[in-house]
């Protein structure tokens, strides 16, 4: 968006507007990309404001830019000086951090990505607050990692520190929230709700404010932040409506439920499309799934489409034999049928797809990989699997039998995913391995998969938004070739 040139003045007259709507004595820090007039290189500061009625705006700007990752800041944004980040509200003084600006810290290993940790030359002494705004992206463990920097920097600042961090959804990137605040000591005084808008208060006369719990697991944090991820994408972009492909099987079964939480039963719609190699329970459990959720369904059948463009298709290209042709075009049916409904009703296509079945390649481009967003991109099939069972915690939302049978694409007779696939617990772990942690090959599938990734990255380029719940994704923040040759 900086590439716009308009938009950062315009975000200026707009603080302006704000700073004149408070209350006098009320100051308020809010953040901001600023211009850069002085230097001849980037032309612009990540910034955060202080404004008060009838003051001049105070501005602050970043330090530490990150460049890993969705992270790419260097290319827009010049790097500020934390020690000119303190100013006096009120008689306190007060010590500004704008997110990355407290990530210096060494890991448990004694290793840091930056070579020098800013805060660590700064005095300590007279500090009677740290702020720190981010917009600190979600995944498992995430929440812990940063009172852990926090911890650090509040000890080493000898005074409270406030972590403020952006809630809501940005394209694929989700934004938890949990903001939270801790004593000098390393104590949690206030703390937030993950995953949603919230107000709260800290008393630092009498070192408290409102503590919510945290969630039960990782996996629970999970289910809210693809939660949020649909309903802020939905709203962002003006969908009213969202719909997708029923096929009996635990993928689409977890999307559905994922979207009726998001948006409301009323905006969801499921369609099973059913052809020659499906088994008839798989269109019974997507009648009862969409039953359950309360969703509307409907029936609509792939043959008469598919037998004619199959048989165009053998008769031009003198096919003899069925084959991944035949496979691939029930797939590409499919995939018509559910964006012409996306045409027809204005509504979302929302994608069924996995992590561990797109790292493998497992999927057809224009068929089971159109839509506009794919919630379950970055989550591998034990991951999908434990999302199902929170849903069914209560009740059995999703029919058993969807979680028992064995995962097929059904597009041939008797066809099984482990006909093309490694055991998914092999699978996960080498997802797991190879695209989350970026570590070598090691195991037999860890081999198989690496060859996979190679060959298919093309696939992955032209698949929907997904929503990043992981440390690394298949979407913006990956940097690998399409066209190089695979070993």
């Amino acid at each position: 968006m900086l590439e716009l040139e308009y938009l950062v003045p315009a975000q200026l007259k707009e603080l302006d507007r704000i700073q004149k709507m408070l209350p006098k004595g009320m100051g308020v820090v809010v953040g901001a990309i600023t211009q850069n007039k002085k230097a001849k290189g980037r032309p612009y500061f990540n910034s955060a404001v202080m404004l008060e009625k009838g003051k001049k705006p105070i501005f602050f700007h970043k330090q530490l830019l990150p460049t890993g990752d969705v992270f790419d800041e260097a290319r827009f944004i010049e790097a500020g000086r934390l020690e000119k980040n303190i100013f006096k509200f009120k008689g306190k003084k007060i010590f500004l951090t704008i997110c990355e600006d407290i990530w210096a810290w060494p890991d448990q290993n004694g290793r840091s990505q930056y070579l020098e940790n800013p805060i660590q030359k700064l005095k300590a002494s007279g500090i009677d607050l740290v702020l720190n705004l981010s917009a600190s992206p979600y995944f498992p463990g995430k929440i812990e990692t940063r009172k852990e920097l926090v911890k650090k920097t509040a000890k080493k600042m000898k005074a409270p520190m406030i972590y403020c961090n952006l809630v809501g959804a940005q394209d694929e990137i989700v934004f938890d929230g949990a903001s939270f605040a801790m004593s000098s000591s390393g104590r949690v005084l206030m703390q937030s709700m993950p995953f949603e808008e919230e107000l709260n208060i800290l008393d630092l006369e009498k070192n408290q404010g409102g503590l919510q719990p945290a969630l039960e697991s990782h996996l629970e944090e999970i289910r809210r932040a693809l939660v949020l991820g649909i309903r802020d994408f939905c709203e962002k972009t003006g969908m009213s409506k969202v719909h997708l492909g029923l096929s009996g099987g635990v993928d689409s079964a977890l999307v559905a439920c994922l979207a009726v939480d998001a948006l409301g039963a009323a905006r969801v719609s499921g369609f099973a499309l059913p052809g020659e190699f499906n088994a008839p329970e798989s269109l019974e459990l997507a009648r009862k799934l969409a039953k359950n959720l309360g969703i509307e369904f409907e029936e609509i059948s792939i043959q008469k489409s598919y037998e004619a463009l199959k048989a165009q298709i053998d008769d031009s290209l003198k096919i003899e034999k069925f084959g991944l042709v035949h496979e691939n075009l029930q797939a590409r049916v499919r995939g018509t049928i559910l964006m012409a409904i996306s045409n027809q009703q204005n509504s979302l296509l929302l994608t069924t797809g996995n992590k561990s079945e797109y790292a493998a390649g497992y999927s057809t481009m224009y068929g089971d990989m159109c839509g506009g967003l794919a919630p379950i991109g970055d989550l591998t099939k034990k991951q999908v699997y434990g999302l199902c069972d929170i849903y069914n915690q209560s009740q059995e939302l999703i029919p058993k039998l969807i979680l028992t049978r064995a995962p097929s694409a059904e597009l041939r007779p008797g066809q099984k995913d482990q006909d093309s696939l490694p055991a998914y617990d092999d699978l996960d772990a080498s997802v797991v391995r190879l695209v989350e942690q970026g570590l070598p090959a090691k195991s037999k599938t860890d081999h198989w998969l690496h060859g996979v990734l190679l060959r298919t990255e093309f696939k992955r380029w032209q698949a929907p938004p997904i929503l990043k719940v992981s440390k690394h994704s298949f979407g913006r923040g990956r940097r690998w070739p399409i066209a190089h040759q695979a070993k």
